[in-house]
């Protein structure tokens, strides 16, 4: 998305205060966070130099300065591999796989003592095992809205499902935010953005440019029949289709969440594999 370098640069310069850089905070400051020359003089590379690197009219910026950038700004390495896509896209474009593999969907099947699902470009939901359709309802949704970040942002039930929806919203973007970088020609990225950006609590943390990946966390649930449930959550990129990942929640056996998946597996005709 155009502009998304600035974007990205001037919100990382935000979080850091002047001091915990080792400069001096007094005097009245216009922008939060460090000035633009102050980012040059830590870097070690002239103010105008950083300018029109936020402006992206600079080409091909060394290793070097992108690492001292990094360095200064504090950034992470997904935050530091976000920022290398943004300043150099990557030649092979190819739109992101969306097709969920036969032996793929045996697995979910197959994995039949947790509840576990395919997610795939934009936070589509490809597909699900028994136990994720009990737990989430994706079969009684229409196709369209099968979608993490719809349901997040857009679901009138979401704000009273999750627990956490704070958290949730919050890893919602920062993973959508990192696929941005890493497609930004998809079609049908801005549509979905365009869409989401009408609920106001999108619209703010959209602009944050947070970028993370999706690993594992928690998922706090308060489920309208089931009651409160707390998983844990595994995400896995799928060999050969790194766009696609399986989800995974779990919860320990003997926990309340674990009897409730017991009970679950049992009504629905679900063995527990050894």
């Amino acid at each position: 998305m155009d502009g998304d370098l600035g974007r990205f640069l001037r919100s990382r310069r935000a979080r850091i205060r002047p001091e915990d850089a080792g400069l001096p905070a007094h005097g009245r400051r216009r922008v939060s966070g460090l000035r633009r020359e102050e980012v040059a003089l830590l870097a070690g590379v002239s103010a105008e130099y950083y300018i029109r690197l936020e402006q992206q009219r600079v080409r091909n910026v060394s290793d070097e300065v992108l690492d001292a950038v990094a360095r200064v700004l504090r950034m992470d390495g997904t935050e530091r591999a976000h920022l290398r896509r943004l300043l150099r896209p990557p030649e092979d474009r190819r739109a992101p796989a969306s097709h969920v593999r036969p032996g793929v969907r045996m697995l979910l099947d197959a994995a039949d003592s947790v509840p576990a699902f395919v997610l795939g470009p934009r936070m589509d939901v490809l597909a699900w095992n028994a136990l994720a359709d009990r737990i989430t309802g994706f079969s009684a949704m229409p196709e369209g809205e099968r979608n993490m970040a719809r349901q997040t942002f857009l679901s009138p039930r979401a704000r009273s499902l999750y627990r956490d929806w704070a958290t949730v919203a919050v890893e919602i973007i920062a993973h959508l935010r990192l696929y941005a970088g890493r497609h930004p020609d998809d079609p049908l990225l801005g549509p979905l953005v365009a869409d989401l950006s009408a609920d106001p609590d999108f619209a703010r943390l959209w602009e944050e440019h947070r970028v993370a990946e999706k690993t594992f966390g928690a998922k706090l649930l308060r489920h309208p029949e089931l009651g409160d449930l707390d998983f844990a959550y595994e995400t896995l990129a799928l060999p050969g289709d790194p766009d696609l990942l399986v989800v995974m929640y779990t919860a320990d056996p003997a926990s309340p969440t674990g009897r409730t998946l017991a009970r679950l597996r049992q009504d629905q005709g679900l063995s527990m594999r050894g």
